[in-house]
Order: C-alpha cells, then structure tokens, then sequence
C-alpha cells in the first residue's frame, strides 16, 4: 500500500482518539433496513471455528506501557489503544463480519513467532519484522514513520535485550514498510558500509514516483479511502482492513545498498541465511517476498494478507495484474509453502504449521486466479464491467465459506473485477452513449430536469430510503446534489444514504469512503495540501521533478511562448532546460540550452522554491539564485503555474 500521498490529508483525529468519543458531526443510527442486512450477514458468516483468534493472539510478549506515542515535539502521531471499543459483539452501525475481523487486527505489541523470529504488530498499518542475526537485529519493513519505528525497537530491545541493527529489508516500495528506516537505524551507519540496506530491484525508482506525477488527486482521495477525517469508533472509522490505521509522524526514506533482481537469489544476512522471491508487479511494482531458511519461515510481504487485496486501489494507482499476482501466488505453494512451519505478512497475524499455510496460501492464490479468469471469461461474452462485478459478487469464489482471508475487508470482489477489466480494456464499455456523455454536473442538471424536477427526486430519493434501497437513493441524491449544491434536504438525504451504506460494509476502505462522504456533506471539507516528505523529495529524479511541473503548466494563461529556459543545478552538478511550447512545458536534463532566454544557477531547493512554492524571482535572487536573461520571462512562467493541489470536492461539484 502506498503512504505517501495519504500523509498530507492525515488528521489527528485517527491517531488520538481512544475510543468511540471521536466524532465527526451526529451520525445516524442504524436503519431497520441496515440492522436486517447485518442480522443477515452475521447468519451467512463462515463458522468461528477457525485458527484466526489462537494465531493472531500466539506469542504475545509484551506491549508499550504507554499507548500514545508522541513526536519529538509532543504530538500524538499513534494510539495503541485507539480501538480498544472493538470488544463484545457487533454493534448495529458495524457489518459483524469486519467487527470480527477489528477484533484480530487491533492486537498490538511484540510476538514471537518462531526461533528468532518476532514481529511488531499495531504499531502503525503494517507490521515489523525482527530477526536476530550473528551481531544484531535484522528489521524488515519498519513501519510508515520513525516515531513508529523507533517506539517499536525501544519494544524489542526491553523484552529482547538490546542489540544494534545490523541490517534492513525494505519488501516493498510503498511508504508504510520504508518510512520509519530513521527511527531504526542511522544513515550514517548505512554510508560507512555496517548496516546493509536491502530492496527490490527497481525500489528508488518506485518509492519515489507513483505519487509525484499525481501526488495531489491522490491525497484528497486517499483521505477518503482511510477515513482520515474520521475519528475511531462504532459510527466511524472502523481500521484499514489490513491494519488498524496510520501513523503521522516522520515518513523517512535511506536508499538500499543492494538490491534483489530475480527468484532464488541468496544473502548472508548478519549470519542468518535468506533466500528472495521476486513479486514485482504484483501488490506493489517492486516487491520481494523473504524465506529465511534457518526457521523456515516464509514472509509473503503484501501479496497475501488477511484479506482480498486490491487489484486497483481507490485512492488511484496503476491497475495491478491479477493474473501475475496469481502466479506469484503459486509460486509461493509450490516453491516455499512445502519448506516452510510458518507463513508471515507485512500485515496481519502469521498462519502456523506447514498444512495451514499451504492451504491458506493455496486460497489466496486461487481467490485472484478466480477473480481474473472469470472477469476475462465475461468480459469475452460481452458483458460490461458494472455487469461483471454484480456477477462475481453474487457467485463467492472458491473457499469464501471457510476462509476468512479471501474476504473483502481492503480490496473487494466489485472493484477488483472492475479494474481487471480496465486493466484489459480501459474505462470504455464500447456503448457509444458512454464515448461523449456529458460531466457530471452537467449530466445532473438534464436528469432531475427529465425525473420532473428537485421536489420529484427528492420524493423518488425518501422512496428508495424508506425501502433501504441505499444504493438507488445516493444514485438520485448525488445527481440532485450536483444539480442544485445548494439543496439542504439532498444533501442531508445524501449523507444519511451513504451512512448507511458505510455501516453495512464489509470493507473498511468502502466504509471509509462512505463515512467520509457523508461527513463531508454535512460539515464541508478541511482543506488539505499535497505535501512530500522530505527524503522523498530529495530521492526524486531532476526530470521528475520537471515532469511534475509541468503538470501545472495553465496554457491558457497568458505569458512567454516559445522560449527555452536554462537550469544548473550546483550542489548535484546537474543541467537541464524547460522549454515552452505553445500548449506544452518540456523539461529535459542533460545540458544547458544552447540560446536560453534566460537561465537560473543555484542548488536544487532554490529550484523546488520557484517551481513548487511558487517563490518570486526577486525573492529568490535575494536568497543566492543566479538569475541571468529575461527575468520577466522566468516570473510569467512561475504564474503560468498552478500552486500545489490543495484538495478539491468529491460530494459536491
């Protein structure tokens, strides 16, 4: 899962509420259409006697004393305790299946798992690996912030007996299992060659460029998909699906001093044995799977969890390849399953005993195989994607009676079966209507003008509620609230049908995204900015930083056309041009222009001042940037530029 771009629009309400307190507006109670659907999912569960509760409880060893922890300068970045309401049964504001599954995931602190082997769990929304090595601890994916890491350490070293870190893995290139790599370890270590860092092949390019290009329509919808503005609690924020929440302290970022390219590669690790599996492609472009071979322990990383994952994530992402992600999957059955007694995961609890996890295993695997096949075999015949996802979600795939992991509380059967069909043929269901419909707003106004009007719609609306018909009521609504924004009643009908749709979600992100809806009717939106970490930003390429400026480049302002700027970069030795076009603003690295209208010489941050902050020229020239040529020229373009996203509407046009 991807972090970066979720921390800029991260509220402290997820991190200091404990308890059911936290409260975003007055939230609805349950309907008696919504208690009857939990009533009936909780009589279609699959039976409790699974190894869930004994697994995720196993080798619990001790927790922090105090639940808060705080960053340097006293703010809360995570609670321990935040969910500590999720005990006894399933309230009716909460679908049974996901308050079962809180129950498991809201478990913290640190467990063994085998010889050696431990792992720090609700410290953040993954988890943290610990393996003693000849000399020190050897820490795979620690956590999304330092703070987070860092606590969870101190946890290790005062049951453990303090060690030195003697090397990091990084699983993947998403920001929750690279982040809190400060609070673990020192750079200055890493540099001098003692502490060796490990990822998969292609991990810099990865970690640092899925949010840059588009950073800010990510974050805004990032906050809906974790619930960020919603506090913990029965009428709120119900966790991730893969973990409680997300800690919103200090993302870090230490470059890998090596890098695993294929299957079956080997390292000595501090004395310890490992072997990789390559998953790229899959749950994240650049991923690797851990068998450490000495306790025959498998980490599965993020391609197998506790939950159906997703194949397209709604915050947006690139489509994932399901078909690949199947295929890994097998190759973890038949290559490592039969080696290994335990089986981990980035998130979640392990599965123990060889049987178990071969067979849990085997129905991941079997889930995306399912999922892919049988969306393509659709999709050949025909039938859309809407078409194809009401389908599968009424056909449950292989094992969904008996196992609980291939249950959808992160990813779900529509949306994956959706994106699998745009990873294979887009967004277009080749029905002409669809090609040149009009936008929303636009598309709202014709509609309730052809239902009869806002009071015709509204009565259609408080029909399709009464009847608990959610679905057909938001349909209505949304449409109402885009035609007329200013329409009380629609937007209060709106959020009360989202409400209710939030509260019957298996899901946790779907929950999220409904609650967050529904909040954002009733008390507007928090404006937020896409802001990057710094490690982040001072990882990114030169050219994708251009890139990402040219993002904002607004053509149809007026200003200069047809010019070339040039760039040196002087504390990275760098040169490079943006040349403006009629519609277009070109960046390129490499050289200097050979006849710049005008050109800037000064470090890097001087660059990210004028291009990202929008800084005057004349401030910057003040604070040491050599600016020679057309100044007039360098100043239109920085207001030729949009500023940095500062979050839009989603609910309202």
């Amino acid at each position: 899962m991807n972090i970066a771009s979720l921390r800029a629009a991260a509220a402290l309400a997820l991190v200091i509420a404990a308890s059911a307190g936290a409260a975003q507006g007055t939230p609805a109670p349950a309907s008696q259409a919504t208690r009857s659907e939990q009533r009936a999912v909780s009589a279609a569960l699959p039976p409790e006697g699974t190894r869930d509760a004994a697994d995720a409880a196993r080798g619990f060893l001790a927790t922090r004393k105090d639940p808060v922890i705080l960053a340097a300068n006293g703010r809360p970045v995570w609670n321990l305790d935040a969910y500590a309401f999720v005990t006894g049964p399933a309230p009716e504001t909460v679908n049974p299946s996901l308050w079962r599954h809180m129950t498991h995931l809201k478990r913290h602190g640190l467990f063994e798992v085998t010889r050696n082997v431990w792992q720090v769990r609700g410290f953040d929304v993954a988890n943290m690996t610990v393996i003693r090595g000849a000399t020190g601890w050897i820490v795979i994916d620690p956590l999304t912030s330092v703070e987070a890491a860092k606590a969870a350490l101190e946890l290790v070293n005062a049951t453990l007996g303090a060690r030195p870190v003697s090397a990091v893995i990084y699983s993947h290139s998403h920001g929750d299992h690279f982040g809190g790599a400060r609070g673990v370890v020192d750079e200055a270590a890493v540099k001098a060659g003692r502490v060796p860092v490990i990822a998969p092949e292609g991990f810099m390019e990865e970690a640092t460029s899925e949010n840059v290009i588009a950073g800010g329509a990510m974050s805004r919808r990032a906050a809906y998909q974790f619930g960020t503005g919603l506090g913990p609690g029965p009428a709120g924020q119900m966790g991730s699906g893969i973990g409680m929440g997300l800690s919103v302290g200090t993302l870090s970022l230490i470059p890998p001093t090596d890098t695993i390219a294929a299957t079956g590669e080997t390292r000595v690790v501090d004395g310890v044995a490992l072997e990789f599996q390559i998953v790229s492609g899959s749950e994240a472009p650049a991923e690797l799977n851990v068998f450490i071979q000495p306790e025959k322990t498998f980490l599965a990383a993020e391609i197998a969890t506790c939950t159906l994952h997703n194949i397209l994530t709604p915050r947006g992402a690139k489509v994932r390849d399901a078909r690949a992600w199947a295929h890994y999957l097998d190759e973890a059955v038949t290559r490592y399953a039969p080696r290994s007694d335990t089986v981990i995961s980035s998130h979640c609890w392990p599965v123990f005993g060889r049987d178990n996890a071969t067979a849990w295993l085997a129905a991941q695997r079997d889930n995306y195989r399912w999922l892919h096949d049988q969306t393509v075999r659709r999709m050949n015949r025909g039938e859309t994607m809407a078409e194809i996802a009401e389908a599968l979600e009424s056909a449950p795939p292989p094992g969904n009676g008996t196992e609980w992991s291939t249950r959808g509380y992160y990813g779900t059967i529509s949306h994956n079966a959706k994106a699998i069909y745009q990873f294979y043929l887009g967004w277009y269901d080749a029905v002409p209507a669809n090609l040149h419909a009009y936008p929303p707003d636009e598309r709202a106004v014709k509609l309730v003008d052809a239902l009869g009007g806002a009071g015709r719609t509204l009565a259609l609306a408080r029909g399709a509620l009464a009847a608990g018909d959610y679905r057909w009521s938001s349909d209505l609504l949304q449409n109402l609230v885009f035609a007329e924004p200013a329409n009380a009643e629609a937007k209060a009908l709106l959020a009360e049908s989202y409400e209710q749709q939030g509260y019957q979600a298996e899901s946790a992100i779907w929950r999220n995204q409904f609650l967050s809806a529904a909040n954002d009717l009733r008390r507007g939106r928090a404006p937020t900015a896409a802001v990057q970490p710094t490690d982040l930003i001072a990882a990114l390429s030169t050219q994708e930083l251009l890139d990402s400026a040219a993002t904002r480049f607004a053509p149809e302002r007026p200003g200069p056309r047809g010019i070339t700027i040039g760039i040196a970069l002087t504390d990275r030795g760098e040169s490079a041009a943006l040349e403006i076009t009629g519609q277009a603003l070109i960046g390129r690295v490499g050289a200097l222009p050979a006849s710049p209208a005008v050109t800037i010489k000064g470090p890097r941050p001087m660059l990210l001042a004028l291009l990202f902050l929008k800084q005057p020229v004349a401030a910057l020239e003040k604070a040491g940037l050599e600016v020679t040529g057309d100044k007039a020229a360098l100043q239109a373009l920085i207001d030729n530029l949009d500023p940095m996203p500062q979050g839009f509407e989603i609910v309202m046009p």
